[in-house]
């Protein structure tokens, strides 16, 4: 099946979104419906994947969504590009490390595109790139299985308010950073979603 590329104008609520990426899986499951590439934005949002501790809560006046996917604690909101994938990996490698390489590849080679260098951490799972020599992390990556349906995704930091950040400790990481691309290179990154949505098509393909 071809794969439906889809654009959020207006700020999505996260359990919407969870609720449309859910019903996704299972219609794909049951081949009635299209893989889906899903770019959107969040309003103001924490949520904790299946590894998240309570300890990493930092402010306990913040509103937590436990969600299925997988990581620790982190949070979304206005300025962050959020893509969600439902991908069927029956159809491609059954390999969640390969579908995570792909991920990565394809922001990397996105920012490269901007002049932005960054990397990926086998440790510290997400993008990161150096600010003043210390790494500085940009991009959040968290994905589920389901009958080999690969569904979540990513959210890049482009100019969000990373002061929410410090009401938790962010993926678990306590002695490094998150930044943004504002923060790290000030330009336009408005067609930025227009280069992840090529790249992952084309990794996705190999």
């Amino acid at each position: 099946m071809s794969i439906e590329i889809k654009k959020s104008i207006k700020p999505v609520n996260y359990l919407e979104a969870l609720s449309i990426l859910e019903e996704r899986v299972d219609k794909i499951i049951k081949n009635q419906e299209k893989e889906l590439i899903w770019l959107l934005e969040h309003p103001s949002t924490f949520t904790g994947g299946v590894s998240s501790n309570e300890g990493d809560i930092l402010d306990k006046n913040i509103n937590l969504i436990k969600t299925s996917r997988g990581g620790k604690i982190t949070w979304h909101g206005p300025g962050q590009l959020i893509c969600y994938l439902v991908i069927n990996l029956n159809n491609r490698k059954k390999d969640i490390r390969n579908f995570i390489n792909i991920i990565e590849n394809s922001i990397i080679i996105s920012l490269k595109s901007y002049g932005i260098s960054s990397f990926s951490d086998r440790k510290n799972v997400g993008i990161w790139t150096k600010l003043n020599n210390k790494d500085v992390k940009i991009a959040a990556i968290g994905i589920k299985v389901k009958k080999w349906i690969a569904y979540h995704g990513f959210s890049i930091n482009i100019k969000n308010d990373v002061s929410n950040y410090k009401k938790i400790i962010p993926c678990g990481i306590k002695d490094k950073s998150v930044g943004t691309l504002k923060n790290i290179k000030n330009q336009d990154y408005s067609k930025l979603y227009n280069k992840i949505i090529k790249n992952l098509v084309t990794n996705l393909k190999t």
